[in-house]
């Protein structure tokens, strides 16, 4: 029961962190295997429309952000009129609006507004952008190693986290294209949403074939670093509780261990009339397996029962209105049968095997 449900916790809080860092995260996104540029050829772009599902092109990079005396370093995310349908960006707008198609409007993150100390549509001060020319050889001015563009701040959003808000300032791709040099049928990604009844590995598969020198990655791979630690943690909750239960097994094989003795005459009883030492093994390796499946029965109704009633009432709270997330998983079931039965059939072997031991006095 209780690693059924500490499992549960976990896949709960899985979710809950995810659902976090994912909210302008798309379902997929393709990038360029090689370099920082992906090419879309006209045929590819058709392909793509063939598909039925919303996505949009990005061209996106890291340049420096000047706002009268103030200056930092952050990611331009030039995006084109479908990423509104591609990512629900729009939904976390605090102040302003968002970009106006073929302008220098620009969308920042509520973490970088504050350090730029920027206002939605000031005469005081300048929103600039710039960014190093690409190439190679000597710099006879200064003015030529750059980029510098106007920008003119709509809207400002904020997720709620401080990397997100620090990272990302948004305007149209006609400004990403000017401002990094990109050519017409040149981008950074192109990012995807997949509807409720769309295969993610039929679109993978679609995508192959598209893109045969293009790298897909879905959420998960997005956030790999976060999935990897909350995989760990799981592993090592897992492997604790796992430690707990071979102990707690111990009982149970002491219990066959002090039948088998006070049986003893019986069993030689049972010997003696001809049954082998290996059936009558077997009888007591039956007898610690309907213990344990026993136990397995009752503890996963009082788990199932526990996480369901955490998971649509939400009784333990972590705090006042957020309850403590749980989420019911036949996966983490088979990983709790399927642990304690073979550990079941260990403990029980062994006690079992106490038999020959007895015969042999």
């Amino acid at each position: 029961m209780a690693l059924f449900v500490v499992l549960s916790v976990f896949s709960g809080l899985e979710n809950s962190l995810i659902s976090f860092t994912n909210v302008i995260d798309p379902d997929l996104v393709l990038l360029p295997s090689k370099g920082k540029i992906l090419k879309l050829n006209s045929q590819q772009e058709n392909q793509l429309r063939d598909l039925n599902i919303s996505y949009s092109k990005i061209i996106e990079d890291r340049v420096i952000f000047t706002y009268g005396d103030k200056q930092i370093v952050a990611f331009v995310k030039a995006v084109d009129s479908n990423y509104i349908h591609t990512v629900a960006v729009t939904d976390h707008i605090v102040y302003g609006q968002w970009l106006q198609p073929n302008t220098n409007d620009a969308v920042l993150g509520n973490v970088l507004a504050n350090e730029l100390s920027a206002g939605m549509y000031s005469n005081d001060k300048l929103l600039e952008v710039l960014a190093m020319k690409p190439g190679s050889g000597l710099i006879t001015m200064p003015s030529d190693a750059y980029v510098k563009l106007p920008l003119y701040p709509s809207g400002i959003y904020s997720l709620n986290n401080i990397e997100i808000d620090n990272r990302y300032i948004y305007t149209d791709i006609n400004v990403g294209k000017d401002l990094l040099l990109f050519g017409p049928s040149e981008y950074s990604k192109i990012e995807f949403k997949l509807e409720n009844d769309t295969s993610e590995k039929s679109i993978i598969s679609s995508l192959k074939d598209i893109f045969p020198d293009s790298t897909i990655k879905n959420r998960s791979q997005l956030n790999e670093g976060l999935y990897k630690m909350l995989k760990t943690e799981s592993l090592a909750i897992y492997l604790i509780f796992t430690l707990i239960i071979i102990v707690t097994l111990f009982c149970l094989t002491g219990a066959l261990i002090m039948i088998i003795l006070e049986k003893k005459e019986h069993i030689k009883t049972l010997y003696d009339i001809g049954l082998s030492q290996k059936k009558i093994k077997k009888i007591f390796l039956y007898q610690g397996l309907i213990l344990s499946v026993g136990g397995i029965v009752l503890g996963l109704i009082l788990g199932i029962t526990i996480t369901l009633l955490q998971q649509h009432f939400g009784f333990v709270e972590v705090s006042e209105g957020f309850p403590y997330p749980i989420v019911f998983n036949w996966q983490n079931g088979f990983v709790v049968v399927t642990t304690i039965l073979i550990l079941s059939i260990i403990a029980s072997f062994i006690a079992a095997n106490r038999i020959k031991i007895l015969m042999n006095k």
